[in-house]
């Protein structure tokens, strides 16, 4: 792999193996031997609504740029494939065919989502280029969307090909602003060039930061790095770059997050091959790239599985690990509108010590909780370490055979090819045996959820558990939760938050989370007196999946709004972060011709702390899209409104 701290040649990766894809393996089935000759400086563009994406080849050199409204998003910046063997594919290159532009507009219904429809159309090139040295033949795939751009690189022919390093750069214009993080740290903005150096004896070392990545950028704009379709491929992240003080280089995970499992510095792949896409969603204000992040699922791989009438969305309850809270924890679901309760680690023994998860501890009766959950139309989720996942497809049999319904994978630290490879089959396993997954600890969204519709959730993130800041909280819509669902467990009424009770409640409309985690480190005896958490009726209302999605104002780090349908009901959540401010949010999304009622959660007076400033009801009756709502918040505050057709 390419050093992180810059980007020059390849590393000592190059060097380690020959790649076997020949330059004759690369050009079978390709019409021919290349050409003898061909252009050495060209560009194509292609665009749509406003995002244009320019490929192009200077002395023979790989390049690319991207703008939206002709303002630069990415400027010249390279591309290119490193192999083992030392050839560098994109440094010396001919251009073969530019081929034809065509454009795609089609929608698709996803099993659930932010919208119940998503729109796929963009314009579309491929390259086909040969290596000037070798002759090994190769491609580039670049498409522009309305909602961003996207390209990656083909491998054609036959035989096998390993890759040392990806060459793919992001130059940012002057004066962008990146919100970098690493593994579950909290984000950081700071210029391309200064991202902070991490990392540890057995992991990746250098200034480096995991994907979405987003970056502020002037007038306004905004874009958020991220990948789709990852799959027999290693995780991307990016690194500063030594040689331009706005560049950032990818960066191919040799190590897995937390350094567990083999070193991996190559990668083998068997061509025809497509590397991820390398994706930027754009918005021209910070809640348009919100409503952009469906290009992430546009890219993924369509659903595989025959029949997807069993994946059910929605929330969970965690228990204590007795066989009373197991019970009571059914009864608490069934009173809240909970759809899950789940026994989370321990339930087997300690995690880190105990390597069979078939075997539940004395203080729990399966048998009895799993009877009983069934007989009130309750799921329950098992968590399960990756150390317990020796064999998945007998574990995920039992289970199927015990009658859970879905499992919570913990401290599964993706990165090398090989853990994509068992993510992917962890996946696909549960899907044969009906079960739902969620992905814990440090795993990064690759638009999987698409291609395996079970994977309903995944981490990969500082959590809420953490008690973070507000800040953190208003960051996540416009980066983690950019590429993919988003497990951030709710901790509403807990006096350790930093943030109101209303500013909890409202994550459950402001993040995409088709598993949504409920009433965090408690238990149900805490809200036996309904009349003291005024909250509750929200929770018990909200879905996790939606027919439509609106972000309505937006500023990454200091303020969010959202707005999401579910039949004909919308449900608003704001959040701000330490700052008290007041949004006015025009009401426009709503049906025309039609009254609505709103029922508004806010914050009352500030109390001592944010934790200790109530949560105050109230309703307004005649609600039109006519109505522009002043959402007033506290410090580290929020609200939530449903809105509901009279």
């Amino acid at each position: 792999m390419r050093a992180a701290s810059g980007t020059g040649s390849p590393s000592r990766r190059g060097v380690l193996k020959g790649a076997a894809l020949t330059a004759g393996a690369a050009m079978a089935g390709r019409g021919g031997p290349a050409h003898a000759a061909g252009p050495r400086a060209c560009s194509t563009t292609v665009r749509m609504g406003g995002n244009a994406l320019t490929l192009s080849v200077v002395d023979g050199a790989l390049r690319w740029s991207a703008t939206r409204d002709g303002r630069a998003v990415v400027d010249t910046s390279a591309l290119g494939l490193a192999l083992a063997d030392g050839t560098v594919l994109g440094s010396d290159v001919i251009l073969l065919d530019e081929g034809r532009g065509s454009v795609v507009h089609r929608t698709w219904s996803p099993v659930y989502g932010r919208n119940a429809t998503v729109t796929d159309h963009y314009q579309e090139r491929r390259w086909h280029l040969r290596d000037a040295a070798t002759g090994i033949r190769f491609g580039v795939q670049f498409r522009a969307y309305r909602s961003g751009v996207a390209l990656r690189y083909v491998l054609f022919g036959t035989g096998t090909a390993v890759i040392a390093d990806e060459l793919t750069t992001f130059t940012f214009p002057e004066g962008t602003t990146v919100h970098s993080a690493r593994d579950e740290d909290a984000y950081v903005p700071v210029a391309p060039g200064a991202i902070p150096v991490t990392g540890t004896a057995t992991t990746d070392n250098g200034p480096l930061t995991d994907l979405p990545l987003t970056a502020t950028l002037s007038e306004g704009l905004i874009a958020c790095v991220c990948e789709s379709a990852r799959l027999n491929y290693p995780r991307l992240m990016l690194s500063s770059a030594s040689d331009h003080p706005n560049a950032l280089s990818a960066f191919l995970m040799e190590h897995t997050a937390r350094g567990t499992g083999e070193v991996e510095t190559t990668s083998t792949v068997t061509a025809p091959f497509a590397t991820p896409w390398r994706a930027v969603v754009i918005g021209s204000t910070h809640a348009e790239l919100v409503d952009n992040a469906d290009l992430v699922l546009n890219l993924a791989p369509p659903n595989v599985l025959p029949d997807t009438s069993w994946i059910k969305p929605g929330k969970v309850f965690r228990c204590e690990l007795t066989t009373a809270a197991g019970l009571a924890g059914v009864d608490f679901a069934v009173a809240r509108g909970i759809d899950y309760i789940e026994y989370d680690a321990g339930w087997y023994g300690p995690e880190f010590t105990t390597v069979d998860a078939t075997t539940p501890i004395a203080a729990i009766d399966m048998p009895s909780v799993l009877s009983y959950a069934t007989s009130q139309g309750i799921g329950v989720f098992l968590y399960v370490n990756r150390l317990a996942l020796t064999d998945a497809d007998a574990l995920f049999s039992l289970y199927k055979g015990w009658g859970v319904t879905g499992i919570k994978l913990g401290f599964i630290n993706d990165g090398t090819q090989s853990m994509t490879d068992r993510i992917t089959a962890w996946a696909r396993t549960a899907a044969e045996h009906e079960l739902l997954i969620d992905m814990h600890d440090d795993v990064r969204p690759s638009g999987l959820e698409r291609t395996y519709p079970n994977y309903l959730s995944l981490e990969g993130v500082r959590g809420n558990e953490q008690f973070p800041t507000a800040t953190h909280n208003v960051t996540l819509p416009f980066a983690r939760n950019i590429g993919g669902p988003l497990d951030y467990t709710i901790c509403y009424g807990q006096s350790r938050n930093k943030t109101t009770n209303a500013h909890q409640m409202a994550m459950a409309a402001v993040y995409y989370q088709p598993l949504n985690f409920l009433f965090w480190y408690d238990k149900p005896s805490k809200y036996a007196t309904p009349a003291n958490w005024p909250g509750l009726p929200w929770f018990n209302a909200i879905p996790t999946t939606w027919d439509e999605s609106r972000a309505l104002a937006g500023s990454i780090g200091e303020y969010v709004a959202v707005a999401r349908r579910n039949g004909s009901t919308w449900y608003l959540g704001a959040m701000t972060n330490e700052t008290a401010r007041t949004l006015s949010l025009p009401l426009t999304f709503l049906a025309a011709d039609t009254t609505y009622t709103a029922t508004i959660y806010a914050d009352g007076t500030a109390g001592t702390s944010p934790f200790r400033t109530p949560v105050v009801v109230s309703t307004l009756p005649s609600v039109t899209s006519a109505t522009t709502l002043e959402v007033t918040m506290t410090e580290a505050g929020g609200q939530a409104v449903i809105l509901t057709p009279n």
